[in-house]
């Protein structure tokens, strides 16, 4: 809060007019007004007679302190956004860029200000907009020096959009050294980048590589809420479970294999022999084509390794024996 407004809070807790607090402090009644009004500063040999007066610290008077609280934050982004809403552009833009200069050190507040403002003026399509990129990009730069991970990612990924929009893809392709190689922000954001500068085989096999990783990823979740329903004995979410397993391999394009093999392990589990003997007969004769999936038109630019035989005959193996056990 601005000094004024410091003022006003704490001496309307003390249930004190400003006449009161002038008389206390030998200043006139239009001086603590215009003080509260932010029209002027009072004397700085005032500043410890006021704050023993409001029965507060200096700190507290001057608003200082290193971090700002999620509140103060929160309220600091709610009045920017009502101000976009009535106010001229550059008028908010000077009030926001003073608030940051108030609070030079507030990570988070300079990204949530840096966005707003830089949203704002695309999807209204402000008027030489042109003009705010410099102090904007700066911002965002400024954040990436962050030791917060979570705020040094956001940062970056707002750069590697403002440089995508201007078309200076080098910077943007600088900006991904921000993300974690296992991120698939990266790769993501790397396809992008192919794809603007008609790089578009890597493109593909980028967006290709970010499918296939992401059934691997889906596939591995819903096994973990297949185990966990079995071991609540809620059988029903068990079957809904296998059932878009089922449908997930089919939309992936992973093959027959992928598509029958979790419906294996359910119908043994309930001692379904028609489904299990049917479900194994279905793996047996797949099995053969189990990398179907490098086929596909999918991930046509992807490379895969070939599936050995004796891995093949090894999975057969043990289909055979399982069906043994069954018979």
């Amino acid at each position: 809060m601005q000094l004024g407004e410091v003022v006003k809070t704490y001496r309307k807790r003390r249930n004190m007019t400003q006449e009161e607090m002038a008389c206390r402090l030998g200043v006139t009644a239009p001086a603590v007004n215009k003080w509260e009004n932010g029209k002027s500063l009072p004397d700085i040999t005032l500043l410890s007679p006021i704050a023993r007066l409001l029965c507060i610290s200096l700190d507290t008077l001057l608003s200082f302190h290193e971090e700002l609280t999620e509140d103060e934050i929160k309220e600091i982004v709610y009045r920017l956004q009502e101000k976009l809403k009535t106010e001229p552009y550059d008028t908010v833009f000077g009030w926001a860029k003073r608030k940051l200069e108030q609070y030079p050190n507030c990570e988070t507040l300079t990204w949530q200000l840096a966005v707003l403002l830089d949203a704002h003026r695309i999807i209204q399509g402000i008027p030489d907009s042109e003009n705010y990129d410099e102090y904007l990009c700066s911002l965002y730069v400024r954040i990436l020096e962050s030791k917060d991970e979570v705020i040094r990612g956001r940062a970056a990924d707002s750069l590697f959009g403002f440089y995508m929009r201007k078309g200076q893809y080098e910077k943007a392709e600088e900006c991904l050294r921000y993300f974690s190689v296992q991120n698939p922000e990266r790769k993501k954001k790397q396809a992008q980048l192919y794809g603007e500068t008609n790089r578009i085989r890597e493109a593909y096999k980028a967006y290709e590589e970010l499918l296939f990783a992401d059934y691997q990823m889906i596939n591995g979740v819903l096994c973990g809420m297949y185990r966990l329903a079995v071991q609540n004995k809620d059988m029903k979410r068990a079957h809904m479970i296998v059932k878009k397993q089922e449908e997930m391999a089919r939309c992936f394009e992973m093959g027959r294999y992928y598509e029958a093999v979790g419906r294996l392990d359910l119908a043994m589990l309930e001692k379904d022999e028609k489904t299990a003997a049917g479900t194994m007969e279905e793996l047996l004769s797949s099995v053969e084509e189990i990398g179907s999936f490098r086929n596909s038109p999918l991930y046509g630019h992807m490379e895969f390794e070939e599936i050995g035989k004796e891995f093949i005959e090894e999975l057969k193996g043990k289909l055979l024996s399982c069906r043994n056990a069954l018979s």
